[in-house]
């Protein structure tokens, strides 16, 4: 292994031009060595970024076929691809971050950890909103004990796209694992079972809202933890009136937050984390809340700071892990229980009943 790791980016398309390829990028340590794409225009796009020393593969295997010139394979391709592509990178030997989801179900990422495990490479999961400035501002009130003990989490990731985008991601076929429980859904829920732990009850509805939609576009998923907290998530791309990301309500306080954290957008810009400046802000306007008995819209409670957001630090930690001086920051078994979460959403909105875990 050498002192910088080498990246080779499976798929240039949103996710791995918007997200993976600039964070990989920006990652002392890392470089991104090559793209997987037969796409010239996207191999334009990423030579006009990256530089003309940037190398390109037409497929995967090419870089199965050079391992050893590779430290760290990232997966960024269609959700369908994760498990195959996750398993030939594994036994080619080769450390692997996969993006979200890492599979269709719990089975299937036990097994890739399983693998993961029995080769001793680090295999990491990207759930990017573990490092939004809203999430990290939270589990800091928590952390501190500024709101009590946690009661009711309520998290929303909606949108207003009422009119269809297409692609596998909109696709009523199960093999492409397309909708918003397995897209936003992966985000919520990786987020409350991060903060309050495992579930033991979920229920859920999901609607296909949108005229010729094939998949859920509007879902509520209701988990209840083993410690007791009720966290109440939302994912919509039909919500005309965005509620508040977060309302999180405790013993002593509750927390209220609007708005997204400031970097998906930024990275869609063309801004980057090494840019003057500092990455992941947001303006005191955007801040949340913190008080009780009170309305934050009519300006209760107090403004509580938002931490910066920071991307860059997954990376920094996947950097780490392969080089065995720090923790996986995701592991697959955390995906798992995740998809454990999904599964069972899954069931009770077609089913109309609780599911226990």
């Amino acid at each position: 292994m050498t002192s910088t790791l080498r990246v080779g980016l499976v798929g240039y398309g949103l996710a791995g031009s918007v997200f993976h390829a600039p964070l990989i990028a920006a990652t002392e340590g890392l470089t991104l060595d090559t793209v997987v794409t037969s796409s010239l225009e996207r191999q334009a796009q990423a030579r006009a970024e990256f530089g003309d020393g940037l190398r390109f593969a037409a497929s995967p295997d090419e870089l199965w076929q050079r391992a050893d010139e590779l430290d760290l394979i990232v997966i960024a391709s269609p959700n369908k691809t994760h498990v195959p592509l996750a398993t030939a990178a594994l036994k080619a030997g080769l450390p692997v971050v996969v993006d979200k989801p890492i599979a269709g179900t719990a089975a299937e990422a036990r097994e890739l950890a399983a693998l993961a495990d029995e080769r001793g490479l680090v295999l990491s999961v990207f759930q990017n909103r573990r490092w939004d400035n809203d999430f990290l501002t939270l589990r800091k009130l928590i952390a501190d004990g500024e709101l009590g003990e946690i009661q009711r989490f309520e998290s929303r990731f909606e949108r207003w796209r009422p009119q269809l985008k297409g692609g596998w991601r909109e696709s009523g076929n199960p093999e492409e694992i397309g909708g918003l429980l397995y897209d936003l859904g992966s985000h919520v829920v990786d987020q409350a079972l991060t903060l309050f732990g495992p579930a033991v009850q979920v229920y859920a509805e999901a609607d296909v809202r949108r005229p010729d939609a094939q998949t859920d576009d509007d879902t509520f998923i209701a988990v209840t933890h083993a410690n007791g907290v009720r966290s109440h998530l939302y994912v919509s791309a039909t919500t005309a009136q965005l509620g508040p990301r977060f309302r999180v309500l405790g013993s002593r306080a509750g927390f209220v937050k609007y708005g997204l954290d400031p970097q998906e957008a930024d990275l869609r810009e063309g801004k980057r984390p090494t840019d003057e400046g500092v990455w992941g802000t947001e303006p005191e306007s955007m801040w949340g809340r913190v008080g009780s008995g009170e309305s934050p819209l009519t300006g209760g409670g107090r403004p509580q700071a938002s931490l910066p957001g920071d991307y860059p630090a997954y990376y920094a930690a996947v950097a780490a892990a392969v080089r065995g001086e720090a923790p996986n920051p995701v592991t697959a078994f955390e995906a798992a229980d995740a998809l454990d979460v999904l599964e069972a959403a899954r069931r009770s909105a077609r089913d109309g009943v609780a599911v226990q875990l």
